[in-house]
């Protein structure tokens, strides 16, 4: 049986204190400089590893983030991300352009979050403005700008555990190097012997593309945008930013072919501004909203079914 929004889950089905704590969680087990500075000093975690061998995140995480993997561990399903996929592909929920989208976000913005009292717009341009001083190529800002978009799913009544956290495939054996791993005992897909070797029931090397991912933002806001006038390389970096077991740990490279093995780099190049660049200085919208116009109209002009 499908689970379905938040039927069957604890009492409980927003653990975080805000969508920005799993973001938190995620600095503590990658600290910045431990994040690579570019794609060619990256040095991937031995896949090999005993799960032993890796530094305890867990131990000290907030109580609020272990509730929320527990529940991220336990329902995403095959099942579910099938169904999700084929409900938010249809792309039915909305018709908004860029800018209407990023407002629409920032009513996520949670005065509980710690680290800013900026909005989601404003974290956005943080990420964005970063990339672009960083003198990349304006797809690459462009993804910067609505790497996040795919959190209006909150706002589509989706439980937490369904929108952020980290990405793995579905289908094949889970894999220790996920975080908070154990808590997959509880998922029905792993009482399913197909799923229970290192391909499941994918062919080594079909590449990702053939792989069902956990459901969240990064998969929706792919199917948004894939269309677009956005390269593969950004395509990349917006589907597979939470896939931190591949990109961070090595994992799952049974299951890449030659087309995802040369996009790791950008995903691993995207992944510290996504990480890093949020901070308390407020982006002057006015000084910077003709650029964004220019560059919105370049890639994803006029409106945009959500």
């Amino acid at each position: 049986m499908v689970q379905h929004g938040t039927e069957n889950t604890d009492p409980n089905p927003k653990p975080l204190e805000s969508l920005d704590e799993w973001e938190d969680h995620l600095k503590d087990r990658y600290p910045e400089g431990e994040a690579p500075g570019s794609a060619k000093d990256f040095k991937a975690t031995d896949p090999n590893k005993k799960r032993e061998e890796f530094r305890d995140y867990e131990k000290d995480a907030r109580p609020t983030v272990r509730e929320f993997y527990r529940l991220n561990h336990t329902y995403q399903t095959l099942e579910f991300a099938r169904a999700k996929r084929e409900d938010f592909t249809r792309r039915n929920r909305r018709e908004m352009t860029i800018w209407e989208a990023m407002e629409f976000l920032n009513t996520l913005v949670d005065d509980s979050d710690p680290d800013t009292d900026l909005s989601q717009l404003d974290h956005l341009l943080q990420t964005s403005e970063q990339i672009r001083r960083d003198g990349h190529p304006r797809w690459f800002v462009m993804t910067g700008l609505i790497h996040d978009l795919g959190k209006i799913l909150c706002l589509f009544d989706e439980p937490q555990w369904a929108v952020v956290g980290d990405t793995f495939p579905l289908g094949c054996r889970f894999s220790d190097t996920i975080v908070f791993a154990p808590f997959f005992d509880a998922n029905p897909d792993s009482k399913v012997d197909e799923y229970q070797s290192e391909n499941g029931i994918y062919e080594e090397g079909c590449g990702l593309d053939q792989v069902t991912m956990s459901w969240g933002h990064d998969e929706y806001l792919y199917h948004v945008v894939k269309d677009s006038n956005l390269p593969d390389s950004a395509l990349y970096m917006i589907r597979y930013h939470s896939f931190y077991p591949w990109h961070r740990e090595g994992a799952y490279m049974n299951l890449t072919n030659e087309k995802d093995r040369e996009n790791l780099k950008w995903v691993q190049a995207f992944n510290p501004y996504d990480l890093y660049t949020k901070s308390h200085e407020q982006p002057n919208l006015k000084e910077l909203k003709p650029y964004y116009d220019d560059l919105i109209n370049e890639f994803l002009p006029g409106k945009i079914r959500f």
